[in-house]
């Protein structure tokens, strides 16, 4: 196995490279009654290109889950956020590569923000989740979201 910051390359027992697998950190960031849902611009494959995902991005070789976090959404959208806790895992293959996410609940010091690798923010109530086209490895964390909700109040 070759790894390559963030991104692992497998190969197969005929030597072929197989999907990549990177492994990536995603922020439900809470304001009040409010998530942020961050729209991706136009990228590499149509599939994930405009979807609605929790901020975030690839974590680098060594780099701790949470700085990677941190780091990610300082570079993304400007801004300093405070980790509460661990919120979930996910593993998901896109047709071209698979990704191991992992999600942390998150407040944030102010409300401005720059976009830089999105599109559109929206701080949407849990109930209005579902309204929004969201990159296939995300909807687990909105489903879990939905089903068993979040300590919202006084964040």
């Amino acid at each position: 196995m070759k790894k390559c910051i963030g991104i692992l390359w497998k190969y197969n027992k005929l030597g072929g490279a197989m999907k990549k697998e990177i492994e990536v950190v995603a922020s439900i960031i809470l304001k009040k009654d409010r998530i942020l849902c961050a729209q991706r611009k136009k990228g590499k494959y149509d599939y994930i290109s405009y979807k609605y995902e929790f901020p975030g991005g690839k974590v680098e070789k060594n780099e701790t889950l949470k700085e990677a976090l941190i780091r990610e959404i300082k570079e993304e959208l400007g801004q300093k956020i405070e980790i509460k806790e661990k919120y979930i895992t996910i593993h998901y293959e896109y047709p071209d590569f698979k990704i191991t996410m992992h999600s942390f609940i998150c407040t944030i010091e102010k409300d401005t923000m720059f976009l830089k690798e999105h599109i559109n923010l929206k701080w949407l109530k849990l109930e209005e989740l579902d309204k929004l086209d969201w990159a296939k490895a995300d909807i687990p964390i909105v489903k879990k979201l939905r089903q068993f909700g979040v300590e919202l109040e006084g964040r």
